[in-house]
């Protein structure tokens, strides 16, 4: 998602859409995954229903690789993460990196969670 204004922490994205505050850009990019068990990959990852999800089926670093044709800015990215429904799956830490292809990331951000 990208932002023309800062937004408060725990805003509804959808709703922020909708009012045209922020504008999901995730269509214009390759979506990549580090592994997922069948049926639970990049489509439901990105499929708006909070009921289906991406499930790893390998081994730690769990990576979603999201490349854009072009550079592009970012300045907000909205990460859904429901503990309640698995503590198994849900991520303790995320991590996010920006570079000119794979081999030169380097990370940006860090954010520990907290439930």
């Amino acid at each position: 998602m990208t932002t023309p204004n800062k937004t408060s922490p725990g805003a509804d994205p959808k709703q922020l859409e909708r009012t045209g505050t922020v504008w999901d850009i995730g269509s214009q990019a390759f979506w990549s995954l580090s592994s997922c068990k069948p049926g639970f990959g990049v489509d439901q990852l990105r499929d708006d229903n909070l009921e289906s999800y991406w499930q790893s089926d390998g081994s730690q670093p769990y990576l979603v690789n999201i490349q854009f044709r072009r550079k592009t800015t970012v300045k907000t990215l909205c990460i859904y993460a429901d503990y309640k429904s698995d503590e198994t799956y849900t991520p303790s830490k995320i991590s996010a990196k920006v570079g000119n292809n794979f081999h030169n990331l380097q990370e940006i951000r860090s954010h520990i969670l907290h439930f």
